[in-house]
Formats: C-alpha cells, structure tokens, sequence
C-alpha cells in the first residue's frame, strides 16, 4: 500500500498538470439555457464529476477543490466562487403563468420573511402547494430589500425539502446548476436516496453536475460514487489531493481505502454522524449488524428498513418495553410496517374481567399493553357503535404518546368495514376525518341550467369557449336573471362575472344593477401590495390563506377575494385551476 501510495504521489504532479492543460471544455456539450446562470470567464480548477453508468466512456476530469487557508503555488482556488451574483434561478417560464422576472422585485424582503415564517407552520393543501410551486421556482429574479438573496434561496430550499418532491428538487439543481447555492437541499436529496438504498440514484446528480462541489459533506460522497463506478483512478487522485490540502476523516479513510482494495478488513466501527458514514460501514463489513434505539435517526431507520436490516418483531418479548416502545415510533415514521405491530399486539394475553371491562381496565396498564388491550377487543366485537368506541379510545392514546401515525392503516381498514349508515351522530367528524372519503375534485360535474354559476358557461375556464361566444350566451343568461324577480345573483355568481370582466369580456351597461362589488372586502394589505407591484409577495399571502384547506372548504366571502387578487394579477392559469374546483356542482 505505501509504495502504491509513494508512486501515485509522484506521477501526481504530472496528472495534475494533464487535467489542467488537457482536460476537454464542457461548454461543447452543453445546449444554451437562457435562464442558467452566468459563469465566470476565469476558469476554476473543478473537481471530477462522475459519469453515470451508460456514459459514453469520457471522462470529465477535474480536481477536488476544498477551502483552506493552506497556500499552494500550484493549484489556484477561486475564492469568489460562492459570491457569484445569481440573477435567474428557477424552473419555469414566467410567461406560462402571466407573471415576470421582476415579479419579486418590488416585494419587501421583511414581509416576504413574515409570510415564509407563518406558511412554514402548515402542512399545505395541494391548492396551496400548487401555487407555492409556481411562486418559488418561476424564473425571476430574487428580492434585494430587506432580504439577502442567500436567504431568499434558504426559503426555496427549506421548502423543497418539506414539500420532498425530489424528481422536482432534482431537476431544480441540476437545471440551475446550483449544487453550491443549495448543499442542504442537495445533500437532502442524495441522503434520502442512499436511505432508500438506491445508491445509483444517489450518485447520479454528481454526473449531472458541472460546477466545483464546495461542500466537503458531498465532495465526500462524490468520491465514494467514483469508487462505486469503478472510477477508481480518478478518486485516488482525489483523496490524495484533499489530504494535500489538509484533508483527514480517518474513518472515512478507512472505509474508503478497503473500497480501493488497500486493506483485507476495514474497521467494524459504525458511525451514525451521517447516511453516508452509516451506509460506508454496512458496505464494508460482510457481517454488519446494528440495533437500533430510540435515539437513532429517523434517516438511520429508514436505511435499516429499506436495506431489510430490521430485528424481525416476532423475535421480541412482550416483557421488552423498550424495544417495544421503540418499534412504535419507527411505526409511526413509517419505518417499520404497522402490520407487523398489530399482530405483535395479538400476543399480548389478557383475562375475561379485562376484556368485558376494557374502556376501564386499559388505564391501569401500561400504555402498551392499554393499546394491546383495545386493539383486540376491537377485533372481538361486531357492533358497529361498539368498535367505534374502542378505535376511537385507541387512536387517542397513540395520539397521546405522540405516535398517531402508528394507528394509521389500521384504522382505515377497522373504518371501512363500517357501513356509513351505521355510523352514530357523534362519530361521524371522526369516520369521515380518518377514512378519508374520495375527493370532490374526483367527481363529475353536474351542470344546472338555471343556476349561474353551475351552468356550461364556467367551461369558459376550460378554454371551451370563444370570446364572442361566450359574450352571447352570457348576455342570454343575465337577460332571464333580470327578468327573474325571485333570481338573486349569489357570492359565486358573482366571482363568476368578475373573472370574466378580468379577463376583457363585455358585459352590457344595463346589468351593472344585479350586483354591487364591495371594496371593503379585499383585504387592505393584499390590495397594498397589488397596487405597489410586489407581485411575488401577494401570490404568497393567497397561500397564507388558503394554508392547510382546501379551496372549495373556504368560504365564499375569502374566495372572494383570492379570486380577485389573481384577477388584478392576471395570472389565469392559477385563477382558472381554483374557479373550476369552486363553481362547479359535483356529484
């Protein structure tokens, strides 16, 4: 290994030199993206990126570049790398959705922190999270008052890892180009990969990628994704230069060097500091074992899981409280099957006294054995109202004990034995909450003729209709209404008519009288900030509102006025997407 070592720290400098001055430019390759970012003329010594496995043999060579105060007259490191000024950064084009570059440009960064801070505390609706999407990754360019544009991209980053779409999170790095401007984002997408076991996924934004990797975290695992190939050559080079410039991560080494081949056994020891770390010692020792406890990483027991290294259940005593206690909560967290829970609880043995007296006798046990108690005489009893009191008791204390996803599945199947029919007055919030009924959104429309709003005119919002047609028929429509006397025009009849008014459709003088819009019900701050331009900050006030809902929950009167905000914002694609889950009856 050492004269291995000697020899490749002599042919180093010549490498070195070789991947310098030989090393073929990128910029042949790569198609014009108007939205990327600018690169810098100066060229930066860069770090290998590795080729995905059905490459066409090149190799794109570089050089590991790593931050220190250690001079070199050999290698020189671009320090204003990571200030470069990223102007455009995201997905979609602003003209797809009525909006601009600039549309960030008049917002205040100390509104935009409040409004960031407040959305955080929700689990968005999909109407929410749709209008989120479209808002953070349309091409634009950042907020400059009152905000940093390191913490705008923080806000973007923070939520792509809560909304952990990672195919979207994916394309929005690699297309930008940004690996440096997000290493937690890009860390969290290649850490939650390797959790699910699935290390070519892991690897694959690194060949992606053409920018030098800054962060040590995944310089470390793009090294490892080398040796993974069969790259070894380049990731020797690698590592020797990082240990040049100061590098030392002896357990990593070690892991690293048995990969390489340098070593016959690597250390057992098993680090939990990182996925990686982890995943390197299952990697490397043929006899690896772990037992996990409840203060392992949720990250670390979803590896255990995806790698099928779990203690199998049935294993346990019914007397191992802890282990027990443990398995719940990586239950909850989905790391662990609740089928396999449940009939764990059919081992637990109880008296006839306590099975007649359950709704009492749980609370004089443990909470586990309690669970165990009223799971199976759930399972004993017939009578709808019966079981939807021992369920009910049930899911309480799992919500108690701050594991309610636990008693998930399991619910729904207890749930949907039950006829709706069946189904007692005061369970009723609770049935229809956690069986989770089909959406509305589902069903069929079902158009009423006399009835504004649910006539076949909202197919305007489908692109169905011409401009004229439209306007004829319309004018047809309102002409019956005035002549209605009984005929009064509702909150949704009236979002109606105002869309249509927003989107350059005339409506005759003489129906001005059926209705009468009040200014009053537009909130004062939103209506600021459509008339200051902060187009960006507006769009993400309407997903403070509608929050965890969904749109056709909310009231009309706050409808309303979301309708409106996007009628002054033309941006019709979201407003025609909302309109056609809120006017329309469906069955």
């Amino acid at each position: 290994m050492k004269i291995l070592k000697l020899l490749n720290k002599k042919l180093l400098l010549i490498k070195l030199v070789c991947l310098i001055f030989f090393t073929p430019a990128f910029a042949e390759e790569k198609p014009i993206d108007i939205w990327n970012i600018e690169k810098k003329d100066n060229q930066v010594i860069s770090e290998t990126n590795i080729s995905s496995e059905n490459s066409s043999g090149t190799t794109q060579n570089s050089v590991y570049e790593l931050q220190t105060n250690k001079q070199t007259d050999t290698i020189k490191l671009d320090k204003e790398f990571s200030s470069k000024e990223i102007k455009i950064v995201g997905l979609y084009d602003p003209s797809e959705y009525g909006l601009s570059m600039d549309m960030w440009s008049n917002s205040d960064g100390t509104k935009l922190k409040n409004l960031f801070q407040n959305i955080n505390k929700f689990n968005l609706s999909e109407d929410a999270s749709d209008i989120m999407h479209i808002s953070l990754l349309t091409n634009a360019y950042s907020p400059t008052q009152n905000i940093t544009e390191q913490e705008f991209m923080s806000f973007k980053s923070d939520w792509l890892i809560k909304d952990a779409n990672l195919e979207l999170i994916e394309e929005y790095l690699i297309k930008n180009q940004i690996i440096n401007l997000h290493p937690n984002l890009t860390r969290y997408l290649v850490d939650t990969y390797l959790s699910e076991s699935n290390v070519k996924k892991s690897c694959e934004i690194f060949s992606k990628n053409s920018e030098p990797i800054q962060d040590e975290y995944l310089s470390k695992f793009n090294l490892y994704c080398l040796i993974n190939y069969g790259k070894n050559e380049e990731a020797q080079l690698i590592l020797d230069l990082k240990k040049e410039l100061g590098f030392e991560d002896s357990y990593y080494e070690n892991k690293i060097n048995y990969l390489f081949g340098y070593l016959d056994e690597a250390d057992k020891e098993i680090s939990i500091n990182s996925i990686l770390d982890f995943h390197l010692a299952h990697r490397t020792n043929p006899e690896f074992s772990y037992e996990p406890s409840d203060d392992t990483p949720k990250i670390v027991w979803k590896y255990l899981s995806a790698a099928n290294l779990l203690f199998k259940i049935q294993d346990i005593e019914i007397t191992d409280v802890e282990k027990i206690s443990t398995i719940e909560k990586a239950v909850n967290d989905k790391n662990y099957s609740e089928e396999e829970l449940f009939e764990f609880y059919k081992k637990f043995q109880f008296n006839i006294n306590q099975f007649l007296n359950a709704k009492e006798a749980y609370k004089s046990l443990s909470s586990i054995e309690g669970r165990a108690l009223l799971y199976q005489r759930a399972l004993l009893t017939e009578e709808p109202k019966i079981k939807l009191e021992f369920i009910k008791i049930l899911k309480d204390l799992f919500i108690s004990d701050d594991i309610s996803d636990a008693f998930d599945l399991e619910l729904k199947k207890f749930l949907s034995e039950i006829n709706v029919e069946d189904v007692p007055s005061n369970f009723t919030t609770f049935y229809n909450s956690n069986l989770n009924k089909k959406e509305t959104a589902d069903k069929k429309i079902k158009y009423n003729s006399k009835i504004l709003h649910q006539s076949k005119l909202i197919n305007y919002f489908n692109g169905d209709y011409a401009k004229s047609k439209i306007e004829e028929d319309l004018d047809k429509f309102l002409k019956k209404i005035k002549k209605d006397k009984k005929y009064f025009l509702s909150k949704k009849d009236i979002i109606f008519l105002e869309a249509l008014k927003s989107d350059g459709v005339k409506i005759s003088k003489k129906y001005d009288s059926l209705y009468e819009v009040k200014q009053s019900e537009m909130p004062a701050d939103i209506q600021t900030m459509i008339d200051n331009n902060e187009i960006g900050a507006a769009l993400l006030r309407i997903i403070e509102v509608i929050g965890p809902d969904k749109i056709e929950n909310i009231d009309e009167d706050t409808v309303y006025f979301i309708i409106n905000t996007l009628n002054q914002l033309n941006v019709d694609l979201i407003r025609n997407k909302l309109l056609l889950k809120v006017l329309p009856l469906k069955v």
